[in-house]
């Protein structure tokens, strides 16, 4: 019988490594279809690569690219989250509606109210699901339209208009350097640590291993409630923290914001090669994911396509991202059973 150590080892070894490398090539397939999509679009749109449309579609990803952040937290540990546009939407209105309420009020003051609210959602949904134990699916299915529900009680008919917001606030999702939003440089950097955290950190590795195999992870010690809990609570935050940005970027907010933005970050993070299983993938690919989508929407628009478009196709590109890991999963599960098989005496 193999001890609980050799079980992680098989879990997390050789046969991972291999898993990681095939998704790791993924996202560098991700970087190569936006070059040739940039490239056919402007081929046939030349202002399709004007300042001000790249800066559009950068502001855009950035939302996204964020809230992919703290999605694959909770994905590669076998779990989702799909109340992070309602979290958003709650986050953006609440914290920009301060500006108008509370006269002079600090921006840091206003960023810590957004994130206090995600840090709020992420708990309900970290607890109900790593300690009631009810699959993250169902219980963010659920606080999702709980969560919009609250909001729009909270709106009402009204809205945050952009001349009620200060200049300074409005500048984090205007100013740029070179075309480059200053805001997107900044989350660049909190993607890059993630992603070196979910990497390198035991933490993030144990979020990983989870996601591989929990059984395994369960017979070595790690403490999967915990882990699985603070994956939400940090969800919760950073979509918390993207509704301010968001507040910021759009100036004007009222119960709508956000709303869809689930399928669209979900299909950021599986289109940028993480497992929809759990187990595989990085931040920085969601974001090259995230980054993707954005590109695709604006370009459509700038074709000439309706905007109503853009769900059926981050539908479509869901529905082949699932299916390739399906494929590639299978193809690997028999590669791993014939090397198994050659080496057994």
């Amino acid at each position: 019988m193999s001890s609980p150590d050799t079980a992680l080892v098989q879990t997390t070894g050789s046969p991972q490594r291999l898993v990681d490398m095939v998704f790791r090539l993924r996202e560098y397939g991700i970087i190569v279809v936006l070059v040739v999509f940039i490239a056919v679009t402007t081929g046939i749109q030349p202002r399709f690569l004007g300042q001000q449309n790249i800066k559009f579609v950068l502001l855009n990803a950035t939302i996204f690219a964020l809230l992919a952040l703290g999605e694959t937290m909770v994905v590669v540990s076998r779990q989702m989250d799909l109340s992070v546009g309602s979290v958003l939407g709650l986050s953006a209105y609440v914290s920009s509606n301060l500006f108008g309420q509370v006269h002079g009020i600090p921006i840091p003051v206003v960023f810590l109210a957004g994130v206090g609210i995600g840090l709020v959602c992420g708990v309900v949904n970290g607890a109900i699901t790593a300690f009631a134990r009810v699959p993250g699916l169902v219980v963010t299915l659920a606080t999702l339209y709980i969560i919009r529900g609250v909001d729009i009680s909270i709106v009402g008919g009204g809205e945050v208009v952009a001349s009620s917001l200060p200049a300074h606030f409005s500048a984090i999702g205007s100013d740029s350097v070179v075309g480059i939003p200053y805001v997107t440089m900044c989350v660049a950097v909190v993607i890059a640590a993630g992603t070196y955290s979910l990497r390198s950190f035991r933490a993030g590795r144990e979020l990983y291993a989870i996601g591989s195999n929990p059984d395994a992870a369960r017979l070595v010690g790690i403490p999967i409630a915990r882990r699985v809990f603070s994956a939400y609570v940090a969800s919760g935050a950073i979509a918390g923290l993207a509704g301010v940005i968001w507040a910021s970027f759009y100036g004007t907010v009222d119960s709508t914001a956000g709303t869809g933005y689930e399928l669209t970050v979900v299909t950021a993070v599986v289109v940028g090669g993480v497992a929809i299983f759990g187990g595989s993938g990085s931040a920085a690919g969601a974001a090259f994911g995230a980054l993707l989508l954005s590109t695709i929407a604006t370009a459509l628009y700038a074709l000439g396509v309706s905007p109503f478009w853009d769900p059926a196709f981050d539908g479509l590109l869901l529905v082949l991202a699932i299916t390739l890991d399906r494929g590639i999963a299978v193809r690997l599960a028999e590669v791993m059973r014939k090397r198994t098989f050659r080496h057994e005496p």
